[in-house]
């Protein structure tokens, strides 16, 4: 048999001000065409069995294009493979705080979608002798959670859950806030055949046999953090897994963004004037491959003081930024190195002292002699000093 294990869709995700040529925003409209793609692939691999780990839409109240248009990719899979189920669960993004509220992903149904969103369910599927247990956010959340172990009666018996193990992206603030906390004696994965995972943006083994899916598109938290951690797992670039089960040989399918997310060669900006450090930024958008028009950028610059941040040229800047459908050029103050003292108090820094750290830090043109400049505003400061205190 065999599965397809997608999660974290984020339908209705937005970010950025660029707009489609129909108005939408164009973010909303690349994670969109992300899983448009991503069904196209379903429909050439015809799994037996689809299963999508929660997380559906970014929102519990989606926009009215999102709505639709998951409407129309999942009818495109009841007629192109009508055969295999389809089951979905309810991530965090798709809980609304009140029971009360309800939730979109009902509408579903009618499409013969099977849609767990609050109460853990199993469901069976006699054709192909298997279940599912399926366990949506609200129910992994509870305090009195269910137990997450197979009923047996079918060969074949697959966990669906949406959570969070600890750990898990925490060191570069990948993981998502919000999650329901999981740990590897409630998976209890040697109980089951394949363990499906949503709510980690990044395709993630956690087990011979338990994995996250990963998103099919950078829908933060912090997608650069994101694409370290794919480097890490030796995947570049965003897709969903199929599984042959028995024995759950897992591949994975890279699916292709709309447009790429990347980081241009980080600068060090210690001792840089303002002038030399337009001059690297420039030479580093020059050098990108591909170019950074359209696509989703960010430069690194290390030991940036504010003075020399404040005269970069914020002409040739905003260009890229036309450019880019998002360039950031994040700049980093150099760190502060202070000495806490022992026992009595240290001397106080005289103004003079205070004067000298500070035009010792500035940056200057390169004719200029530094020694001097900073000999020559210490004179004129204490000249200034003097000359207030002579009477009349």
């Amino acid at each position: 048999m065999k599965l397809a294990h997608l999660a974290d869709l984020h339908l209705g995700f937005r970010q950025y001000d660029r707009q489609t040529p129909r108005g939408g925003n164009q973010r909303e409209a690349d994670v969109a065409e992300a899983f448009r793609r991503a069904v196209d692939d379903l429909l050439v691999q015809r799994p037996d069995l689809i299963v999508f780990a929660g997380d559906i839409f970014h929102s519990v109240r989606p926009t009215n294009p999102a709505i639709l248009f998951l409407f129309q990719q999942l009818h495109r899979l009841r007629t192109g493979l009508p055969d295999a189920p389809i089951v979905m669960i309810a991530g965090e993004h798709d809980t609304p705080r009140s029971v009360e509220t309800g939730t979109i992903l009902r509408l579903y149904e009618a499409l013969g979608v099977e849609v767990v969103v609050d109460q853990a369910r199993y469901l069976t599927f006699a054709k192909l002798d298997c279940s599912v247990f399926a366990a949506p956010h609200q129910a992994v959340v509870q305090p009195e959670r269910p137990a997450l172990r197979p009923q047996r009666g079918t060969t074949c018996n697959v966990l669906l859950l949406h959570g969070h193990l600890p750990g898990l992206g925490e060191q570069r603030g990948t993981a998502e806030y919000g999650g329901a906390l999981i740990n590897q004696h409630d998976l209890a994965p040697a109980q089951w055949d394949y363990v499906a995972l949503g709510h980690y943006h990044v395709a993630q083994q956690v087990a011979a046999n338990a994995w996250y899916s990963g998103s099919l598109e950078y829908v933060t938290p912090n997608p650069w953090g994101q694409l370290q951690d794919e480097e890490e797992q030796g995947r570049r670039g965003k897709g969903y897994l199929l599984v042959e089960l028995p024995g759950a040989r897992v591949t994975f399918r890279p699916i292709a963004p709309a447009r790429r997310h990347f980081e241009l060669s980080a600068i060090d900006g210690h001792g840089l004037s303002a002038r030399e450090l337009d001059q690297h930024i420039a030479a580093a958008v020059g050098a990108a491959k591909p170019p950074i028009d359209d696509q989703v950028v960010r430069l690194l610059v290390w030991n940036v003081a504010r003075a020399t941040a404040r005269d970069l040229d914020h002409a040739a800047i905003r260009q890229y930024k036309a450019r880019a459908l998002n360039f950031h050029l994040d700049l980093r103050r150099p760190e502060e190195h202070r000495v806490i003292g022992v026992g009595a108090p240290g001397r106080r820094h005289t103004l003079p002292d205070t004067l000298r750290e500070f035009l010792g830090r500035r940056p200057l043109d390169a004719d200029l002699d530094r020694d001097e400049f900073v000999r020559l505003g210490v004179e004129y400061l204490e000249r200034v000093g003097r000359e207030g205190q002579e009477p009349g």
